[in-house]
């Protein structure tokens, strides 16, 4: 339809929807000009392999169990973000991760941010922010939220203004 072009999609997901787009960006990262990734479920292979995390166990209906079977193990292991990041190209990206999720520990998003810096063969930012408050699904405060949805849009507006950024905005 061409309604937009290569390296004019700012891709965003939250949660499981943050999987989806860390997956979308390893597979072709020239599509995107930038990535927000909120919460994201991103350490998928790692974290379905761990039974004594809250959540493991109730997650095997949805993307299956690779402690019991090899085709899941395969699978998740397939499309897995962090397993899958290597020595190439990334858009710039804004990953937000709360320190009290209880459904995805903050540390999913750490060592995502770490492995995309340490691989990434370019310039652009790999920015993690970690909030103190609030947890998976969103701040506690009064204005927490909207700081949020401060903090995306402004750094989807500057890709999108400007092309490809080479430096964050900083609303924060």
């Amino acid at each position: 339809e061409r309604l937009t072009r290569p390296g004019r999609i700012v891709a965003s997901g939250a949660s499981a929807g943050g999987m989806l787009v860390g997956a979308a960006v390893n597979m072709r990262p020239d599509l995107f000009g930038g990535v927000y990734a909120e919460v994201p479920f991103v350490d998928c292979l790692n974290t379905l392999l761990d039974r004594d995390l809250p959540l493991t166990e109730a997650s095997f209906s949805e993307f299956g169990n690779p402690i019991e079977s090899r085709a899941d193990f395969v699978n998740i292991q397939s499309y897995s973000p962090y397993e899958n990041v290597r020595a190439q190209a990334y858009p710039p990206m804004l990953i937000s991760q709360s320190l009290n999720d209880s459904r995805v520990p903050y540390w999913e998003a750490a060592k995502w941010a770490a492995k995309l810096r340490h691989l990434k063969t370019d310039d652009n930012p790999v920015i993690l922010y970690i909030k103190m408050r609030g947890g998976h699904s969103g701040g506690s405060g009064r204005f927490d939220n909207l700081e949020d949805y401060a903090r995306a849009y402004a750094f989807a507006l500057g890709i999108t203004a400007r092309g490809r950024m080479t430096r964050p905005p900083t609303p924060w």
